[in-house]
């Protein structure tokens, strides 16, 4: 018999992955005690279009790089393989197939969780997961009245992840890099000496 497992799903763009990355996708693999927690790098983000993204082999560098003292992070290379768009719903599908052992639970900001009626057939895609984890700031309030309303059988996957209040996005680092500013701090030494030694984001 196959082992029964516990899989987060933690996808983005990660340009670049940065130390609250790190932290959310840790306190996830706890909280919810996963086994391990997939990272699933977004080549063509369909809510992304109208914005430059670095190239994907840089940005696969970059997570590799991140992950690569962790062995409960994981690399995934679901929506790397397969032609876009990359849907969340296609992604949880594809992964079930691929650990049909597994209970997978998807990693959201609270955020996007407001948002989640917007992305493709919502419905489908709750179905499709044992779990949502929900990444929220401190303070954070979630109206679980509406979420339900608007995406029906929501409110019974939800999983509410204590988070730390980290002021780091990928996009205010792109910014410092590109105004000479600091950033050593906010990524991983070797996501920074990536950044330094190939002059991303400069241009």
């Amino acid at each position: 018999m196959m082992q029964h497992i516990r899989l987060g799903i933690f996808g983005g763009t990660f340009d670049p992955p940065h130390i609250g990355h790190q932290i959310l996708a840790a306190e996830a693999y706890d909280q919810l005690s996963l086994d391990r927690v997939l990272w699933v790098l977004t080549p063509n983000p369909p809510h992304k279009r109208d914005q430059v993204v670095s190239p994907l082999k840089k940005r696969l560098q970059m997570v590799e790089a991140a992950i690569s003292d962790n062995k409960f992070f994981e690399l995934s290379q679901v929506e790397i393989d397969r032609p876009p768009p990359h849907y969340a719903v296609d992604t949880v599908k594809l992964l079930a197939q691929q650990y049909p052992n597994a209970e997978l639970y998807y990693l959201v900001g609270g955020d996007s969780l407001i948002d989640i009626h917007t992305w493709h057939i919502p419905d489908e895609f709750v179905l499709a997961c044992d779990g949502i984890g929900i990444m929220c700031r401190p303070g954070e309030e979630i109206e679980l009245r509406n979420l339900e309303t608007q995406t029906h059988g929501i409110s019974e996957k939800l999983y509410f992840i204590d988070a730390p209040l980290l002021e780091i996005s990928s996009s205010k680092i792109r910014k410092r890099v590109r105004r000479g500013e600091t950033y050593r701090y906010y990524v991983p030494p070797k996501i920074y000496n990536l950044i330094h030694e190939q002059r991303l984001y400069i241009d």
